[in-house]
This record gives structure tokens, C-alpha cells and sequence, in this order.
């Protein structure tokens, strides 16, 4: 393994500098340097300052001329000049070289034909600690055979931006460059924002060079059919927990690739929201919460150091990072057959969208291409409450490439197997945010697990008009009337009103976003009733 830091452009290095500690080592010089605390069951526990969550408004692209016509620049992907880039990078590389240091070695994709190799340099312990349970972890063999790396990524939350010098709009900044193939992140203490950096990377790879469709899902599998699930979804709509299912193996909870073989994980470990977490709802994860994870933002007694999970004080956006292998029905490696069954999942702050409705071929399409949910609360900076949104293949932010190239890889796949796609509503009943309740989450486990293993199959559907869904009638473990939104509300008129508003957004949302769709995938969609 290569123990230099010149081929990342720090020269003239006068700090020291760790290679692939192991957890223990790391949190030992996360405590030394006072990162953070260690809770009662041995997690690590750290606050992140002001940056709670992704700053999406901090993300750029650096416009090559090599990636130019690739990139589908826009409010997401914006884009940063080789000029700017380099004048910042410098300044950033001056910073950290005289700075201790933390560096991990690790892969991403847990099919070896697939992986890329990643270098992640750290300003703190504490978030090498998070890479290194978040990445797939080399053995000694592959540390010692790892060769030239494929990405760097330069890690430091010390170093802030002057906004109007550096062209950037903060003090923090995430900047990827592809054509070099180094990403800096600065200003920023929030290890998402490291994570999404490499998925990023490999949503832009993937297509391109390996005809692979990257996905913002998890996946689980039957642990004696083998067959595989996979849950499309934003942060907060339940990826992480419906895929964390004891009666099935985890494959992974968050990002995936989907190729002519099977899928397979991005990842070594799990990312998860630990607001409101409880031993009973959530189980596996609860478990999970030990001596190698680390947790951001929990609030945790002084006396005791028992964590506070329902104490949103610092954030709603919750967070603990640990390896995979931390949950007892973890699939290793992460590699899957191809899925038998997708599931779109979406929290609908309206409180209108069924909570498990059938999709026809075209309506999978537009349903991935819209990505309707609702962000919430913390996920995002300024997010306080679930704010309705379209989100571009249930990935926006991370989707350097035009959607219509994702969309083509889901497509065909589709047809390919035959796989069944499913839209689940983990949003709110009864009323929309304010008014309703948020889905029972045993509810929606049992309309999963219907879905998965073939209870749906043949259950009597009535069909939506004004979503374009078939809603089924019956589930085993739920309740008929909680099946059709509209029974669950008080009032009928309000419902009515609610659920037409709903559909004109995304009538509007479409014809603004994808003009050029074409005509069978547009009508396909919600319209609202005249």
C-alpha cells in the first residue's frame, strides 16, 4: 500500500499521517482529540455543528471539457470553472499539509468485476472512522495489492471558503471533479456529505463505462429463494428500515447497481436516521448501535450516556453510521439476483396517495422519473417540516447524467425480467401533515411483505383514475379501510380537494421537467378530476 500523500498534490507533508486504522485505533484518537464521547453501549457520538445534513446549494461540478457534454447541468449539477477549482484546491492542499491526518483505503461496489478504488483523506478521526465502516473494507491482501487509486477524496471541515474569493456560496463546499478524479469537501463536518460524494461518482461510472443503472435504493433478499426486493426512496421514507427486514437478508440500505447479473451493493455499511428509534420498531438497527458505530447529533445524558433517540434538539436528521456486518442478516458480500419485485416508496405529506398501489410498465416510468415525496425535517438544511418535492429518479442530487439514461437502463430492465413495481406510501393518513398521522410502520412492513412474496398477486384491485393506480383491496395485517386514503379522512370534500391539488402538481411538475417524454409515459401520470 502506497503511504505518500504527493500523488494527491499535498507536497512538502510536515504532519503525521494514519493508513487504514481500525476502529478501535480511531476512536481512540477520536476521544484523544475530543471529537466526541462514547455512549453506554461503547458508539461513538459526535456533533457536526451547523451543517446537520447535505448542503445541496454547497455541490458542484467541475466543467471540464472532458465531461462538458455529459453533465446535466442545472440547479443540482452546477458547475464550477477548472480556474476556480484549481485557485480553491490549492488554498485547501496548503491547509492540510501540515495537518495529523486520516487515511482510508476502501472499494465501492461489492461485485469485484464492478468496484472502484477510493482514497479518503480526513481532517478528523471521526470521520475516517464513518468512511471506513461506510465503504467496503479491504482485507490485507487487497491493502497490500491496492495500486493506484481511482478517486480521492479530500476531507476537511476546518477549512472554510470565503464565499466571494473562492466563488462559492458558503464557507462550506463539496466539489467534484471527474476529469481528475478528486472530490474536496470543506467547510462541513456532516459525513453525508462524504458518502453521497462516492455515490456520486459511481452514478456517473456506472452508466458510462459498465452499462449499469446505479440506484438510491436498499435491498433485501429471501434468505432460502434468494429472492431479491429493492426499495427506491429519498432519505426519510423508510429505505433503510423496510429493507432492515429479520425475516430476510440485507443486502444494503442505500445505494446499489442493477447489472445484466443481479444487483449489488455500493457499500459496506449503513447510514441510518436513529430519530425516534426504538428497540421494538426497529430492532436490527437499535443492535446495531455499538462500539465501532458512529452516531451524529444524538443527544446523549451526561450522567448515564445513554442516547436520547425521540431528542431532536440538535437536528431531526439523527444519524448512525456502521459496518453492515453489524446486522445479524446482513448479506456478504452485498450481491444479489435480479429483483423480482421494486418498490418505489414515497412519504406523501398530502395524506392522499394509497399506501400500496400496482404500477403498469409506463406508470413505473413516470413514477421513477417524477420521484414524488415529501423532505424531511433535517435531511436538508432549512427543512423543518415535510416539504412536498420532486425528486428526479428518487436520486436528483446525485444524478450527474440526464435522467433519460437512467431512465432507459430501469426501463429495459423492467422488460428484461419482468419484475413487478410496487408504490408505497410511508407518508400520512388520515389527513395531510398537521392533520393526519404518519403511516404505521407494521402496516407498512405487512403491505411490503405482501408485495414481496406474492400475496398481492391475486388480490381484486380497483383502479385510480386521477393517480393511474390500482389500488389493491385486501392485504394480510392491514386494515381495508386504511387501504383507500379517502376512508381514512373525516372529511370527504377536503379530500377531494387535497388529492386534485396533488395531481396538478405533478401534472405541472412533468410538463416543466420532461417536455420531451414521450406521450404513453406523460399519460400515464396523476390528472386531476374536472
Amino acid at each position: 500500500m502506497e503511504k505518500t500523500l504527493e500523488y494527491a498534490g499535498i507536497k512538502n507533508y510536515t504532519g503525521k499521517a494514519h493508513y487504514n486504522l481500525c476502529p478501535a485505533k480511531l476512536v481512540e484518537c477520536a476521544l484523544k482529540r475530543k471529537e466526541g464521547l462514547l455512549t453506554d453501549q461503547g458508539a461513538l457520538v459526535v456533533k457536526t455543528g451547523k451543517y446537520t445534513g447535505r448542503s445541496p446549494h454547497d455541490k458542484f461540478i467541475v466543467d471540464t471539457p472532458e465531461v462538458h457534454e455529459q453533465i446535466a447541468w442545472g440547479d443540482v449539477n452546477v458547475a464550477m470553472s477548472v480556474e476556480h477549482y484549481n485557485a480553491l484546491k490549492e488554498k485547501v492542499l496548503e491547509y492540510m499539509s501540515d495537518k495529523e491526518l486520516f487515511v482510508f483505503k476502501g472499494f465501492a461496489g461489492a461485485d469485484k468485476k464492478y468496484r472502484r478504488k477510493f482514497t479518503v483523506i480526513n481532517e478528523l478521526a471521526c470521520q475516517n472512522l464513518f468512511i471506513h465502516q461506510l465503504l467496503i473494507r479491504p482485507t490485507k491482501e487487497e491493502l497490500d495489492n491496492f495500486g493506484l487509486t481511482d478517486y480521492t477524496i479530500l476531507v476537511a471541515p476546518g477549512f472554510h471558503c470565503i464565499s466571494e474569493v473562492d466563488h462559492t456560496n458558503s464557507e462550506a463546499a463539496i466539489i467534484i471533479n471527474f476529469t481528475e478524479r478528486t472530490v474536496i469537501i470543506v467547510g462541513s463536518q456532516y459525513s453525508g456529505e462524504i458518502k453521497k460524494s462516492v455515490f456520486t461518482i459511481m452514478n456517473y461510472c456506472m452508466p458510462l463505462q459498465e452499462n449499469i443503472l446505479p440506484m438510491h435504493c436498499s435491498a433485501n433478499m429471501d434468505p432460502r429463494s434468494g429472492e431479491t426486493a429493492i426499495f427506491f426512496g429519498l432519505s426519510g421514507t423508510g429505505k433503510t428500515t423496510l429493507s432492515t427486514d429479520p425475516n430476510r437478508m440485507l443486502i444494503g440500505d442505500d445505494e446499489h447497481g442493477w447489472s445484466e447479473e443481479g444487483i449489488f451493493n455500493f457499500e459496506g455499511g449503513c447510514y441510518a436516521k436513529t430519530i425516534n428509534l426504538s428497540p421494538t420498531g426497529e430492532p436490527d438497527i437499535y443492535r446495531a448501535i455499538r462500539f465501532g458505530s458512529e452516531l451524529e447529533n444524538v443527544v446523549v445524558d451526561a450522567k448515564t450516556r445513554q442516547p436520547d433517540y425521540d431528542d431532536g434538539t440538535l437536528t431531526e436528521n439523527t444519524r448512525v453510521g456502521y459496518p453492515i456486518e453489524y446486522i445479524q442478516n446482513a448479506q456478504i458480500p452485498g450481491v444479489g439476483g435480479v429483483p423480482k419485485v421494486v418498490i418505489f416508496l414515497t412519504a406523501d405529506a398530502f395524506g392522499v396517495l394509497p399506501p400500496i398501489s400496482r404500477l403498469d410498465h409506463d406508470a413505473a416510468m413516470y413514477q421513477f422519473v417524477t420521484g414524488f415525496t415529501s423532505k424531511v425535517a433535517g435531511t436538508e438544511r432549512g427543512i423543518s417540516e415535510p416539504q412536498p418535492t420532486f425528486s428526479t429518479l428518487f436520486g436528483e442530487p446525485f444524478m450527474p447524467l440526464d435522467p433519460g439514461i437512467y431512465a432507459q437502463l430501469l426501463g429495459s430492465r423492467l422488460e428484461a425480467y419482468g419484475t413487478k413495481v410496487y408504490l408505497v406510501n410511508t407518508g400520512w393518513n388520515g389527513g395531510p401533515y398537521g392533520i393526519g398521522s404518519r403511516m404505521k410502520l407494521s402496516y407498512t412492513r405487512a403491505m411490503v411483505t405482501a408485495a414481496v412474496n406474492g400475496s398481492l398477486d391475486n388480490v381484486i384491485y380497483y383502479y385510480d383514475s386521477r393517480f393511474n393506480l390500482h389500488v389493491p383491496q385486501s392485504c394480510p395485517g392491514v386494515p381495508e379501510y386504511v387501504l383507500n386514503p379517502k376512508d381514512t379522512w373525516a372529511n370527504k370534500e377536503a379530500y377531494e380537494d387535497m388529492a386534485n391539488e396533488l395531481a396538478m402538481m405533478f401534472e405541472a411538475n412533468f410538463n416543466t421537467k420532461y417536455p420531451h417524454m414521450p406521450e404513453n409515459i406523460r399519460k400515464a401520470g396523476p390528472h386531476p378530476k374536472k
